[in-house]
């Protein structure tokens, strides 16, 4: 009976990963290159310590670190800003670094490799840190999951650095049956995790061509946080851009001709809310226009700007106090009375 190893199923995972992205959903081409890198990585692995292919055992350190590298640039090309080639490119000097090390000083890269991923899954935790409103391009609808989702992807970032430092221990050790066990368990399970995670709708906000063009010169400093609220409320009601799922701070922002972190700053400042909750009373308030009117409740949620009815019915308790069918029920009563 044929038994393929650990890392070898989660390199067949993430090539089914890869074809469904390729031939049914709609991903930036990073997130491929990404993906690809951890099916890579995953055979790699499998044919190295499973079938003893020596050969490819300078190789895994490289391609290893190319995988921390991507994923920020995933994360950065998903929430902050379009890839730009010839910034970007310098990430390639630490693969560049780490083939220097492996011919002239192979005993780091026990310690280089662990360093690069905390590295890169740190800079992660860091943007993440400061909430939704650090991620411009994350759609609004989505709330909290994209910071959930990328939190989980550094996280694995982080587990696979725990794992090239137990295994460097296991062979300091006299232990190396151990590495094998490490390899099935920590390896493959951070690679497969990340390469689930990468793939969720909500783990990209808008696209390059969304982006652009880059806004006009911000507003004068003397305008007042109140006076920038206002202005985004006076272009929210009259062209009722909060009924687009896709919506995100940086498009509001080029509307309003100011930096995002401006306008996410001044509406925290006036209003106490980050500006996914400032957009969802609007939706909410359409929502219970549209449950009034006599639409179902998974009618008035996609009419109103969300795809999502966990999410829905989380800012509709919020803003309402009660869940969709309870203020249907309660408002019909009280229209009764």
């Amino acid at each position: 009976m044929l038994v393929l190893p650990v890392p070898m199923v989660t390199a067949l995972v993430l090539g089914f990963l890869i074809l469904r992205v390729l031939t049914v959903e709609e991903r930036p081409p990073v997130v491929i290159v990404f993906l690809s890198a951890c099916a890579v990585q995953s055979l790699i692995v499998a044919l190295l310590q499973y079938y003893g292919l020596s050969l490819l055992h300078p190789v895994q350190p490289v391609t290893a670190t190319l995988i921390p590298i991507l994923a920020w640039l995933t994360f950065q090309t998903a929430f902050l800003r379009p890839l730009k080639p010839a910034r970007d490119s310098l990430h390639l000097l630490v693969p560049a670094f780490t083939v220097f090390c492996i011919l002239f000083a192979p005993a780091t890269i026990d310690l280089i490799l662990p360093a690069i991923f905390i590295t890169y899954g740190g800079l992660i935790l860091y943007v993440l840190k400061s909430g939704g409103d650090a991620l411009p391009l994350a759609r609004l609808e989505a709330g909290r999951q994209p910071l959930w989702l990328w939190t989980g992807i550094a996280v694995s970032l982080l587990a696979s650095a725990l794992s090239d430092s137990l295994i460097a221990i296991a062979f300091l050790s006299d232990n190396p049956g151990w590495a094998q066990l490490i390899i099935s368990i920590f390896t493959s399970c951070a690679l497969l995790s990340v390469g689930l995670l990468s793939v969720s709708p909500n783990a990209f906000g808008e696209t390059e061509a969304e982006v652009l063009p880059r806004p006009a010169a911000a507003p004068v400093p003397e305008e007042g946080d109140r006076a920038i609220v206002d202005r985004l409320d006076g272009l929210l009601t009259e062209e009722r851009l909060y009924l687009e799922p896709s919506l995100t701070l940086a498009r509001l922002a080029r509307r309003l001709q100011m930096p995002a972190k401006q306008l996410s700053a001044a509406l925290n400042r006036a209003t106490g809310e980050n500006i996914s909750r400032h957009i969802n009373r609007f939706r909410i308030d359409h929502a219970c226009e549209r449950l009034v009117s006599g639409d179902s409740v998974t009618t008035a949620m996609l009419e109103s700007g969300f795809n999502t009815k966990s999410n829905f019915n989380r800012e509709f308790q919020r803003v309402t106090g009660k869940s969709p069918s309870a203020w249907v029920k309660a408002t019909r009563l009280s229209e009764s009375l």
